[in-house]
């Protein structure tokens, strides 16, 4: 099972109960961001280009746990800025798990080995670690060498000492499917619980914008990775959205399925777009023009958007949408290898569109962001 059974039902009936509501618009998970600065400088991402004083800025514990109890999700995903640099992460963590809140705190693990033994092991603490694919492609997409072997540390530490452990990968245009399919047996054998990938999203703000997928391209590389899987292979995410990234499957974008609350507020209209803030949760769900988002409306920032924050509630809500959409992921998830010669092909002649590495990488020769020296692309 990808995730233990108390939570599968924890969030099926949640989903069911919207539902029975007649609530057509509901969160399924709050993205809680406590902190924006992180002891990390990748190339794909737009969080740490913002001021000093914003970098510097926190939510209290009291700030995060009034949040949750706006929004009213089951479960709490903890970004940034990489969290464990919080002071008050600890308590934070121990706040949400006693209000049994199911809680994915995403780390670089970095710092993992040496905060461990702040938290304590729980059914609902998941550390959920960013490791974007093997050691050299990893360490080129975060910009730090030797990145992978601290992240893969920290995942079998974690695992030792009794926690659950899941992992995050991101993939952008020079990703290889061959080494991703070796990566997740790489996560599999060091005894994580499940996997979740995404395609990365093309942030204003992050400092290189060349290697973000399309989504052709998207579901090229998807199809190749995912068919043909593994029995090993546990992943930590809809099947239907497994599906739609494999380009089976289509789907509408939930922008309010994932909402996200940080030092600015309630961010309109979603985790990936910053188009300004709600004081409440109520007023962002009021507010906001749902219509003028997802690939559907037209508007450009969407056109090519198919990650997990965008799509995951939209499998969810597909399976419980109806008996068919119940018995399509019942399918996948007890009978489907998605066996495709066509992937196989695919795999076999698989070339990146960008072949020039994405960045240079410097060792880091401080506790602050490793240093970057762009390097010319095409």
């Amino acid at each position: 099972m990808a995730v233990p059974v108390s939570q599968a039902w924890t969030v099926a009936t949640y989903v069911l109960k919207q539902k029975f509501m007649g609530r057509k618009k509901y969160p399924l998970v709050l993205m809680l961001e406590p902190l924006f600065r992180c002891n990390l400088a990748c190339a794909g991402c737009g969080k740490i280009q913002y001021p000093a004083h914003i970098l510097k800025a926190e939510l209290s514990p009291e700030d995060c746990f009034k949040a949750v109890e706006e929004c009213g999700t089951p479960m709490v995903a903890i970004p940034g800025g990489e969290p464990l640099l919080h002071p008050q992460m600890p308590e934070i963590v121990a706040g949400l798990v006693a209000r049994k809140k199911y809680v994915y705190m995403c780390t670089n693990a970095l710092l993992l080995k040496e905060k461990l033994h702040l938290f304590k092991p729980s059914k609902y603490l998941s550390f959920s670690v960013h490791v974007d694919g093997q050691r050299e492609h990893h360490d080129f997409s975060v910009c730090r060498e030797g990145g992978y072997d601290i992240a893969m540390e920290g995942v079998r530490v974690a695992v030792e000492a009794g926690f659950r452990v899941t992992t995050n990968t991101t993939l952008f245009d020079g990703a290889d499917p061959n080494s991703v399919r070796a990566h997740f047996d790489e996560l599999m054998v060091a005894g994580v619980e499940s996997m979740m990938v995404s395609p990365g999203y093309t942030y204003d703000k992050a400092p290189d914008q060349k290697h973000f997928l399309g989504r052709a391209r998207s579901k090229k590389m998807f199809r190749a990775i995912l068919s043909n899987r593994k029995k090993t292979w546990r992943f930590n995410a809809s099947p239907m959205f497994m599906e739609f990234l494999m380009g089976k499957k289509d789907l509408t974008c939930t922008p309010w399925g994932m909402p996200t609350f940080s030092i600015f507020g309630w961010q309109k209209p979603c985790y990936l777009l910053q188009d300004g803030y709600a004081d409440t949760f109520k007023e962002l769900m009021e507010t906001v023009r749902w219509q003028n988002y997802g690939t559907e409306s037209g508007n450009p920032q969407c056109a090519n958007c198919m990650v997990h924050s965008g799509y995951e509630a939209s499998g969810v809500n597909y399976t419980f949408g109806s008996i068919k959409g119940l018995l399509q992921t019942a399918k996948a998830i007890f009978f489907s290898k998605y066996e495709d010669e066509g992937a196989m092909k695919l795999l076999n002649e698989w070339k990146p569109a960008h072949t020039a590495p994405l960045v240079q990488i410097a060792a880091p020769t401080s506790s602050k962001s490793t240093q970057l020296q762009e390097v010319s692309g095409d």
